[in-house]
Order: structure tokens, then C-alpha cells, then sequence
């Protein structure tokens, strides 16, 4: 499936839709990126659960993802409890979640990377009981001029049966095979603003 243009309005999570809003305050001008010290939006410990920050090392096809903050919650859903926190960071991403899983999530951050804009996608899993779960993935990326050289991500599970378990839930072995369902890049209704961001800031470490 391949990604195709949207508006902000493809964005189902009510947090990744905040985190959205303020990326595009965040953005100064309509052919350059937002600088990571733009970005302001009424952040908590909680919403930071769910979120990881990266530097990108490289360019084009070489390029590399590595982890400056990663959330407890995803800790959890890739089955990454057994790594010691302090070396949950100052990794590369494909080391982090390994080959087999890197294959399934690159393209989200590719076109990211060479888009220039946020990209979106849903992806539909079974958790360990058998109930149906939608994986959320949102990607922003900043920089200056034209390179990414930072990307936020936020990562929503939510299921319309309640509760669910998200022990492993994107791990090696789940449940079931995720199955992509929506791949977006956020480039439609693109309006930049003039008005200053909130204070209020996510911080990420």
C-alpha cells in the first residue's frame, strides 16, 4: 500500500491530533521544516508514555533512526521490558527492535524522512485475548531548511473493545500479523502560522 497525501483530518487519535496542530504551528514558512524548539503543546508525563524522539544520522537510503527518548507503554508493546532503561536510549532504532521488525516499520520512516512531513499509519492486530486492536503510528519531523534532522513519534493503541493487553503486542511473535490498513503523509491544507506556539511544552529527554 502506498502512502498517500491527506489532510491533518486522516488523524483518528484526539492526542496525535493535538501533537499534529502544534507541529503545524510550529512551521514558519510552507517549504521548510519546524525547528524541535518550536514545538510546543500541552504535554504530560502520561502522553510521553506513548512517544519516542529521534536524531537522524545519515542521509537518503543510509540514514538511521537513533532513540533519544523512548515511552514506557512502547517498552511494553515491543517486549522490550528485559532491556535495562538506561540502555533503552542513545541506540539505533533497528537495533533496538531488530531486522524482522525494522522491515515492517521503515517505510513510515523513510517517508518521513524524504517528504518532508508528517506521516500516518494505522495498522490493525489481535492482542493476546483475541480482541482487535488499531495501532496508530504519527511521525513528525523537524530540522532546517530542507533535512530532517529530528523526528517525534507518538503511538496510540486503541481497541473498540475496551481493554486489551498490550504485553507484546507489536513484539516478534504477536498475536497476529499487523495488517497496515492506512499509510498517509500529511500534506494537504498545509497553512503555516504567524501566531506563537504555547509555552507549554512536550519535553522530550
Amino acid at each position: 500500500m502506498p502512502f498517500e497525501s491527506a489532510d491533518p483530518s486522516v488523524v483518528k487519535s484526539i492526542t496525535q491530533r493535538v501533537l499534529l496542530n502544534a507541529w503545524l504551528r510550529a512551521v514558519r514558512k510552507p517549504d521548510a521544516l519546524p525547528r524541535l524548539s518550536d514545538f510546543h503543546t500541552e504535554g504530560t508525563a502520561d502522553e510521553r508514555a506513548d512517544m519516542m524522539g529521534f536524531d537522524v544520522v545519515g542521509g537518503g537510503e543510509d540514514a538511521r533512526f537513533l532513540i533519544t527518548q523512548q515511552g514506557a507503554r512502547l517498552t511494553t508493546a515491543y517486549g522490550n521490558e528485559h532491556v535495562d532503561p538506561r540502555l533503552r536510549t542513545n541506540r539505533y532504532l533497528d537495533d533496538a527492535i531488530g531486522q524482522e521488525r525494522y522491515a515492517g516499520v521503515i517505510l513510515s520512516y523513510r517517508a518521513c524522512l524524504t517528504r518532508k512531513r508528517p506521516t500516518y499509519t494505522v495498522a490493525e492486530v489481535t492482542d493476546a485475548d483475541g480482541k482487535d486492536v488499531s495501532y496508530e503510528r504519527l511521525l513528525l519531523p523537524f530540522g532546517r531548511c530542507d533535512t530532517v534532522e529530528h523526528i517525534i513519534g507518538s503511538y496510540k493503541a486503541i481497541s473498540i473493545e475496551g481493554g486489551f493487553r498490550l504485553q507484546n503486542l507489536m513484539g516478534v511473535t504477536p498475536k497476529s500479523v499487523p495488517v497496515v490498513t492506512v499509510r498517509a503523509v500529511i500534506d494537504r491544507s498545509f497553512v503555516p502560522t504567524d501566531h506563537p506556539a504555547s509555552q507549554d511544552s512536550v519535553e522530550l529527554i
